[in-house]
């Protein structure tokens, strides 16, 4: 079967139908996947065959009916089923096959996409007497879905329910018992090719209601046809057109139930039940989790309000639209040019016309379009990587031409411009064509038409945007009403594959460990010089404790009386112990046990392994290993000896890696950068399986400006372990200064996924996306740090408030930081604590402003079109350059106050590693920021990054200036630069 291209515009109408819940699901037995590679232009049948039972019948004559089945698709009657009486054991066998043609002229793949098979089920009633025709009464219909078909299969199996219509005695059937088809769907070969599978997509529309409309609809009076309609671009210029009509007014009172289920959208459906979509529901969710508007805490009052009390009007109908792969690139395209889609809204009365008024009159009143509005879509997130559906409540604005055009750069309006035929009924068809071909921005330039005054304020044909100066001749007051009453639509899309594909964890992962491999940890042994030191000192007292054993035997009776030796006796005792060690041959067999170790000494210490030059150099060497041996000889005997004559220990004093590290910040405070290096060195040489030593040192580097040696180090913290989050920031900042943007953007990626929560993730990796000027993925980042944020005030603030200790509130609004070289353990400087406090003081003195609205991104202006990094920075910081882990930086270490902002909280972060070259950035985009601006806190950063460029006065500046904010902020001030 082959997949053609949807060459005319095409319409569908869609109302919503009975709200009767499904009352049982389908079940689908059997599917066989079939995928076709060349493409058949003829047109193919689809074959539908209802066999071969119905289940417990129940006729208005009786237990066993005479019934037969009809088939019909697309307004079109399929074929009858012979007529079958129902056995006693309540069963029918209908072996009923029937079918239709599927091409590009008829049915098309937009046709099986939202349209069903309809199986209804008649009962033939018994002739009464002087009775020509037979009489035949509805027991029940049920419905097919045919978009297996779209997804590659060629047979699938299906047991479908028999749903009752109203009076049908199925309705009375009793507990347990259920009516339902079996039914087979068969097509010779797959409709779609290979291609076509992996490169189409299905977009499905819901339109769930419109809440808080205005007080003008009443449920009395004329009916009245409350419609809503959007344009869906598809293959070259002309765009689908998709109207949902028949939408229910209804009083405010309740609640819409949910789960509720989705309702086809077909008119002509005359079952209640059969108006129900299977497995497809509208969940709802909370508010904040949405992707509209009116998504922030200060608007849930509204919306419980709006869905509560006030009036509604009710669609729930999921209207679906098959998108081939050239259409899916369009799709795409459309959505990068313009962010921005219309759907409109309007009411159409279906009272009839006067008979008093004349021709001219009526074709006036059936153009006119009453409350006609617009709802703005921001569809960008559907260019998320991984996103598939958007859902959210968007305002209903008064659809005024200028407005819209510079909105959505969209020049038609469906119900303005097609409206009279609408409210003539010319558009009686679900997919029917428009009378007049829906036309683009291009189109409309290539081929200009004359448009009627109405119209004349939207542009000059010749011009790219609104002509300035014209005032709109086409008013809509009805539209404000709109706008007065807060009026706002609940729409979902979604697609059956994103259209930006997700890379996924596991490949992150594998891409960061090609980059960075994992390094085994190494084994400390001892060995070298200090081994064969360790190996010449047990030797020595083994030795000297043999001799005092010799000794022992032969003068221990003279030590015993206790008399006093003079220096003869024991030049003469000297004298016969080496006698009798020379005869007894244990002095050769001493010199023998020092011979290895003595080696060992002279190839691991002195590092010699091959022949002396000369009698001279070995002479030398000789006497200077001599020297060497008695020397560590006496060293063993008096560390014997001191043992002996102090038996209790005394516990050696060593430093601990903590103390090194504050060594370290001490010798940065007073701007000794070689000295803090040998302090970072050696922890790292006591223990260089410790990730916090590599990312303190890299931390260092960085702030002596030593890039390549800071990139080493936070590398080599990722190989101890890729699961760090820290670490892949780091790695990822180090990418962007060396300019790896490839690098950069796995390690920021892989931050993201492993910790999806990650604020500061989220907002890196949309600085990073800035720099390769793809606005649409920054977008996306900040968007869901903002979320994220969101998220977690929330439940701090809910945890705040249930926490409550003796009558005082304990606050729970703390943010976990990365620790670095700053002292946050053991002692800390009197300075750093006087910052804290001040710096708390200050962040609590401010007022709070409003929430983070995560539906205003896309308002946050780009200060600069990209921002590098240069590489030509000085290598040698200056005198100047305090440690941002000293004083000034203080308030980012430890607890940190409350952020005001996704930029300040990443603000923190970055001067918490020392990566000032990022600071201002993103200071930058703070105060751009909607909920943003300067601060005590924002203050108090500039501030210190001009301590570091040594520039006093601009420091002192800005200390003022926070100190204004806040009086306290002015003893920190008066202290610091005392200080300096």
């Amino acid at each position: 079967m082959c997949a053609p291209a949807l060459r005319g515009p095409r319409q569908r109408v869609v109302g919503p139908g009975s709200g009767a819940p499904l009352p049982f699901a389908h079940a689908r037995k059997e599917r066989r996947p079939c995928a076709r590679t060349a493409v058949s232009r003829e047109p193919r049948l689809v074959a539908i065959a209802a066999a071969p039972r119905q289940f417990h019948p129940k006729g208005l004559k009786g237990d066993t009916p005479v019934t037969f089945v009809r088939a019909e698709f697309n307004n079109v009657i399929l074929g009858d089923s012979p007529k079958v009486t129902v056995s006693p054991e309540g069963t029918a066998k209908y072996n009923f096959t029937s079918g239709f043609d599927f091409s590009s002229e008829g049915n098309t793949l937009d046709d099986l996409a939202h349209k069903p098979v309809f199986l209804t089920v008649f009962e033939v009633l018994p002739k009464e007497k002087k009775q020509k025709d037979e009489k035949t009464v509805i027991l029940g219909q049920s419905v097919v879905d045919l978009l297996p078909l779209l997804e590659g299969e060629c047979t699938f199996e299906i047991m479908v329910p028999l749903y009752p219509i109203t009076g049908s005695p199925l309705e009375n059937l009793r507990t347990g018992a259920k009516c339902c088809l079996e039914v087979t769907v068969s097509v010779s070969e797959a409709l779609l090719t290979t291609a076509q599978i992996l490169g189409g997509n299905l977009l499905r529309v819901t339109l769930e209601a419109a809440y808080s409309v205005p007080d003008n609809f009443v449920v009395s009076g004329p009916q009245q046809n409350y419609m809503v309609g959007l344009q869906v671009p598809s293959i070259g210029e002309r765009d689908y057109p998709i109207f949902f009509r028949n939408g229910i007014l209804k009083l405010g009172g309740e609640k819409e139930h949910v789960p509720r289920p989705k309702r086809w959208p077909i008119t002509n459906i005359l079952a209640p039940g059969a108006q129900n979509i299977p497995y497809s529901f509208i969940t709802g969710g909370p508010y904040l989790e949405e992707d509209g508007e009116l998504n922030r805490p200060e608007d849930k009052e509204f919306r419980n309000q709006a869905e509560t009390t006030k009036k509604r009007i009710v669609w729930d109908v999921e209207s679906r639209c098959y998108l081939d792969p050239p259409a899916v690139i369009n799709f795409q395209k459309r959505i990068a040019d313009c962010r921005f889609w219309p759907v409109e809204i309007t009411r159409i009365s279906l009272a009839p016309v006067f008979k008093g008024k004349s021709t001219k009159d009526k074709t006036e009143d059936d153009g006119q379009v009453f409350f006609h509005g617009v709802a703005y879509v921001n569809m960008v997130p559907l260019l998320y990587p991984g996103v598939k559906k958007i859902r959210g409540a968007f305002r209903v604005y008064p659809y005024i031409d200028g407005q819209v055009y510079e909105k959505t750069k969209c020049l038609f309006s469906l119900f303005r411009d097609v409206g009279h035929q609408i409210k003539l009924g010319n558009l009686t068809g679900i997919n029917s064509s428009l009378a007049k071909p829906i036309l683009t921005k291009t189109s409309k330039e290539e081929k200009p038409s004359k448009e009627k005054d109405t119209s004349s304020s939207i542009k000059s044909q010749s011009s790219d945007n609104p002509l300035e100066g014209e005032t709109p001749l086409y008013q809509n007051p009805d539209g404000q009403q709109y706008l007065e009453a807060g009026t706002y639509l609940v729409l979902e899309f979604e697609l059956e594959k994103p259209l930006v594909p997700k890379r996924l964890p596991e490949d992150l992962a594998s891409r960061v460990k090609e980059m960075i491999p994992q390094r085994p940890t190494l084994v400390r042994r001892t060995g070298g010089a200090q081994k064969a030191m360790n190996d010449y000192h047990n030797q020595i007292q083994n030795i000297a404790s043999a001799i005092l054993e010799e000794y022992h035997k032969m003068f221990g009776k003279e030590l015993a009386t206790g008399k006093d030796l003079d220096n003869q006796p024991l030049e003469d005792q000297k004298c016969q112990l080496n006698y009798e060690l020379n005869c007894s041959g244990k002095y050769f067999a001493f010199k023998e046990q020092l011979k290895h170790s003595v080696v060992k000494i002279v190839r691991e210490k002195y590092l010699k392994t091959t022949a002396f030059e000369n009698q001279e150099e070995l002479q030398a060497f000789i006497s200077e290993l001599y020297i060497f041996l008695v020397d560590q000889m006496h060293v063993t005997l008096n560390q014997s000896r001191l043992e002996e004559t102090q038996p209790t220990s005394v516990a050696v004093i060593s430093t601990t890696s903590e103390q090194l590290r504050l060594f370290a910040y001490e010798a940065q405070i007073n701007e000794d950068y070689p000295l803090a290096t040998v302090y970072y060195e050696e922890r790292l040489v006591r223990d260089s399986q410790n990730l916090e030593h590599w990312l303190d040192y890299g931390s260092f580097c960085l702030l002596i400006n030593d890039i390549i040696k800071a990139q080493e180090c936070f590398r080599k913290a990722l190989s101890l372990n890729q699961t760090n989050i820290n670490s892949l920031l780091l790695c990822g900042l180090m990418s962007i200064m060396l300019e790896h943007y490839d690098e950069a953007e796995i390690f920021f990626e892989d931050a993201t996924c492993l910790d999806p929560t990650s604020v500061v993730a989220w907002t890196l990796l949309g600085l990073f996306y800035e720099i390769q000027n793809n606005d649409i993925r920054m977008e996306m980042a900040f968007h869901e740090a903002n979320k994220q944020l969101n998220a977690r005030l929330a439940k701090e603030k809910t945890t705040a408030e249930s926490v409550d200790v003796g009558g005082k509130l304990e606050s729970s609004l703390t943010l976990g930081v990365v620790r670095s070289s700053s002292p946050t353990k053991g002692e800390i400087p009197q300075d750093e604590l006087l910052d804290d406090t001040c710096k708390q003081y200050c962040e609590s003195s401010e007022q709070p402003g409003p929430s983070i609205q995560s539906q205003d991104v896309s308002s946050i202006q780009r200060p600069f079109k990209s921002f590098t990094l240069s590489k030509d920075t000085p290598k040698k910081a200056s005198k100047s350059q305090i440690s941002s882990n000293g004083p000034a930086s203080s308030a980012f270490s430890g607890v940190s106050p409350k952020p005001c902002s996704i930029f300040m909280e990443t603000t923190r972060f970055l001067m918490k590693v020392n990566a000032i070259q990022y600071v201002h950035t993103v200071l930058a985009h703070e105060l751009l920021y909607p909920q943003g601006g300067p601060s005590c806190e924002y203050y108090l950063v500039l501030a210190q990054t001009h301590l570091l460029k040594k520039d006093f006065a601009k420091a002192e500046e800005y200390l003022q200036a926070a100190s204004q904010m806040d009086y306290l902020v002015f003893i920190f001030a008066r202290t610091l630069m005392s200080g300096v």
